[in-house]
């Protein structure tokens, strides 16, 4: 059923999207005339790999630079990226992925090999489902960009900030997945480019429900500030990118 059911929303999101996604695709291309595409190696299911399909939102090569979270400040990001990033445009395109059968429309966000060797015992359940588009995580890291600006090293940030907290949404998800979890999902995720307060106060609501932790429930408030805090299945908090770390 679940697959059915992304089967029939990606083919109607990518015919309805066609006209904005085919517009930005031009501008993409106009601005350097290069492919609008960034096609990007990601951990699947299982721990294999499969190419993820995004419009760029960058300058040619970026993901050479090594940097693998990017801030809102990140200078590798262009003019017409920067709309494409505020109206999540980006992600729209992964319905490409979705219909093939390399992701799904809600799951764990899907990441790149560097980040999942990192990953503890844990967090290796986020690895037991297809990847997804959105998930309670993309909701409440939504400002992902803006939490990394103007951080000396925004991977490291990433995994000491935002990482131990999206790990333990996405596992909560995947032991609590039906398709009802998924349609409300879907229309959480319409919500919070509404309005993201009226969001996040929804997925508070589905935390407390599913009798999650209270401090994971207040950090998916976004009330306070993050602070450094070890990945689920550590004690140690992320102090280096290397994995024998």
């Amino acid at each position: 059923m679940k697959r059915i059911f992304d089967i029939v929303v990606s083919f109607c999101g990518l015919v309805a999207f066609s006209p904005v996604l085919l517009t930005f695709m031009f501008l993409v291309w106009y601005q350097d005339k290069h492919s609008p595409f960034y096609v990007a190696a990601r951990v699947s299911k299982g721990g294999g790999a499969f190419k993820m399909v995004k419009l760029r939102s960058m300058v040619i090569n970026a993901d050479k630079s090594g940097v693998d979270s990017s801030a809102a400040d990140d200078k590798r990001i262009t003019r017409v990226g920067q709309m494409i990033r505020r109206y999540k445009l980006d992600e729209v395109t992964q319905l490409w992925n979705v219909l093939k059968g390399d992701m799904s429309l809600v799951g764990p966000r899907p990441n790149v090999k560097r980040e999942t060797d990192l990953y503890t015992e844990v967090e290796r359940e986020l690895l037991s489902v297809k990847p997804g588009i959105t998930d309670m995580a993309s909701i409440v890291f939504a400002d992902e960009a803006k939490i990394l600006e103007g951080k000396q090293d925004p991977d490291i940030a990433y995994n000491q900030l935002i990482r131990p907290w999206k790990s333990r949404l996405g596992i909560l998800g995947i032991r609590h997945s039906s398709l009802g979890f998924d349609l409300r999902m879907i229309w959480l995720t319409a919500l919070a480019i509404v309005s993201r307060e009226r969001a996040l106060e929804s997925i508070v609501a589905m935390l407390k429900d599913m009798n999650a932790d209270p401090e994971l429930i207040a950090v998916a408030a976004r009330k306070n500030a993050l602070v450094p805090t070890p990945p689920p299945g550590s004690d140690a908090i992320v102090t280096s990118r290397d994995i024998a770390a």
